[in-house]
């Protein structure tokens, strides 16, 4: 049984070598996830936390998920809660999953979050205000090409690849499709006037980036072990260049803007994140891969622990010599590597 699929596909037993960081704390103020987070340019760091997701442990089932802000370049980084404006939005019941950021040629930055209101699946189309540290509501966007969302990297405004992580939207045939490994997830591209499928047959479509040059779109496949390279064309069709095995499960991917660096949040054990026992909890490893697009790519293990400091990490990000890890439903890590 132990071979089995979702046994196999959950790496359910898979014990945590550690490796530690000695610089590293927990940041106060984040207990209920940092499911993804992104780092502009300039050190200011956006972060989603509060996620509540199907089969998955919530702390605060009962509340809506925020937006933080962290500025790297303090000496001692704190976070704080972005405020929300805007008629149409309803803040009540946001519910924040993968995130992504577009800087216009004036320096405006936009913020795409997905969002699961009532657990469907909308982007969130935000204008930060970094004087009023602030995030403007400019629009939702739904589409029935975009069920059950996951992660997503912007490409414009209003434009983006997002994942998929599931096929059907029913809860009782998710946990079909899960069970059996039905690679049926995919990647969509969104414009406001051209949706289409681009990418298709991912055992749990998870994180999706890009390359800084934008010439290339990473995709992490969770349930597969796999992070895949697809270049990217001038008409916004995906072609798949190569895959990559992790021995682990995928989540979200952050890119080095200055190395071209992947670094990804990963489950080194899914079985204790789908099904969470406090006395058990999930593991964190954080994979830092250079040179993805050669025959042999440098994958390191650059942190890993078995459950005692972070419970399940999604996503790491770096920006001069820092690293922020962030997790599913649990705290989050500040490193100076």
């Amino acid at each position: 049984f132990r071979d089995h699929y979702p046994w196999a596909r959950m790496n359910a037993s898979r014990e945590v070598k550690s490796v530690e960081l000695p610089n590293c704390k927990l940041i106060k103020g984040i207990e209920t996830g940092a499911e993804d987070l992104e780092i502009l340019h300039n050190g200011l760091a956006f972060i989603s936390t509060g996620l509540r997701y199907p089969g998955i442990k919530s702390f605060e089932p009962d509340k809506p998920g925020k937006i933080l802000l962290m500025d790297l370049n303090e000496e001692d980084p704190t976070v704080l809660e972005l405020k929300m404006t805007g008629s149409n939005f309803d803040a009540s019941s946001f519910n924040p999953h993968g995130i992504s950021t577009f800087t216009d040629e004036d320096n405006t930055v936009y913020l795409l979050v997905v969002s699961h209101p009532d657990f469907k699946s909308t982007v969130e189309l935000f204008k930060f205000q970094e004087e009023e540290k602030s995030l403007l509501h400019l629009k939702t966007i739904k589409h029935e090409l975009l069920p059950n969302l996951n992660d997503l990297v912007a490409v414009g405004r209003e434009h983006f690849y997002a994942t998929n992580d599931h096929y059907f939207v029913d809860h009782y045939m998710r946990s079909w499709e899960l069970y059996l490994g039905l690679a049926w997830s995919n990647v969509v591209y969104y414009s406001p006037d051209d949706v289409r499928v681009v990418a298709s047959g991912f055992d749990f479509a998870n994180g999706i980036s890009m390359s800084p040059d934008s010439k290339y779109v990473y995709i992490a496949e969770l349930l597969a072990h796999k992070i895949h390279v697809y270049e990217k064309h001038a008409n916004w069709t995906l072609t798949p260049l190569k895959s990559l095995d992790c021995n682990t499960l995928v989540d979200n991917i952050s890119v080095d803007p200055v190395t071209g660096d992947l670094w990804v949040g990963c489950h080194p054990n899914g079985m204790k994140i789908f099904s969470y026992d406090p006395e058990n909890p999930p593991g964190s490893e954080v994979l830092q891969i250079q040179n993805i697009l050669t025959e042999e790519p440098k994958v390191t293990v650059v942190y890993a622990e078995d459950g005692k400091v972070l419970h399940g990490s999604t996503v790491a990000s770096v920006h001069k010599g820092k690293m922020l890890v962030g997790t599913v439903f649990h705290k989050a890590l500040y490193c100076e590597l």
